[in-house]
């Protein structure tokens, strides 16, 4: 009944649609918060947080041969914008402890948003069935990321052991095994492997679960 309903209300376009917008609020939010403390001016507030909210998304398009989706819709660009204000405006807000541990939540969800929907894009371009989903899965989710922290001059996501990458990977590796044995029901397997990708990030979030060690190199003075 349920997945009736839903199929005949929601297009996959219209899913996407929405778990983009959704994202780039969350990812434009917690760039501000991310590099509150460094004293960045308003105007470099909006900067970082436009980069973070569509940077992964624009590569992903680059290597798709397509146009940005923000050239597409600037609507992407505008709630970036807006988001990064109220997230500069409210950082008071934002930076208590009890709001801030909601936000990690929140970089979670707009993760596994971005990248279950960049990976559903590639699907539906046809791009290097089944690899190519996974890949842009992942730049989708931490390529604006990455650019912020590189030009805040943070420590990347890709230099630290925590588990963000890798449950969006996992989260795309579902999403395929789900066309692939439910083509039909692109708009639930979607949604579903969506909602598995962010539990699996709430889930290392709320018991800071990390690689293993075994699985991490060590410099030669540790």
């Amino acid at each position: 009944m349920f997945t009736t309903i839903l199929t005949s209300h929601l297009s996959i376009d219209a899913i996407t649609f929405w778990l983009a917008i959704i994202a780039t609020m969350a990812f434009a939010v917690t760039a501000v918060l991310a590099i509150a403390e460094r004293g960045v001016d308003i105007f470099g507030v909006m900067v970082l947080g436009v980069i973070t909210a569509v940077g992964g998304g624009t590569l992903r398009d680059v290597i798709l041969g397509v146009e940005p989706f923000w050239v597409v819709d600037l609507v992407f660009i505008q709630v970036a914008v807006l988001s990064s204000l109220l997230a500069f405006f409210g950082r008071t807000f934002f930076t208590q402890p009890q709001v801030f541990s909601l936000m990690l939540y929140l970089d979670g969800l707009g993760a596994a948003l971005f990248g279950l929907q960049g990976a559903m894009k590639a699907y539906e371009m046809n791009f290097g069935w089944p690899v190519g989903l996974i890949i842009m899965g992942v730049i989708t989710a931490i390529g604006g990321g990455i650019m912020r922290d590189v030009i805040a001059g943070r420590k990347t996501l890709l230099m630290s052991t925590e588990l963000y990458a890798i449950p969006v990977a996992l989260g795309c590796l579902l999403l395929i095994i789900g066309l692939r044995l439910y083509p039909a029901y692109e708009v639930q397997v979607l949604l579903c492997c969506t909602l598995a990708t962010f539990l699996m990030r709430a889930a290392a979030i709320h018991w800071d679960l990390k690689v293993p060690t075994f699985l991490v190199t060590h410099s030669r003075s540790e």
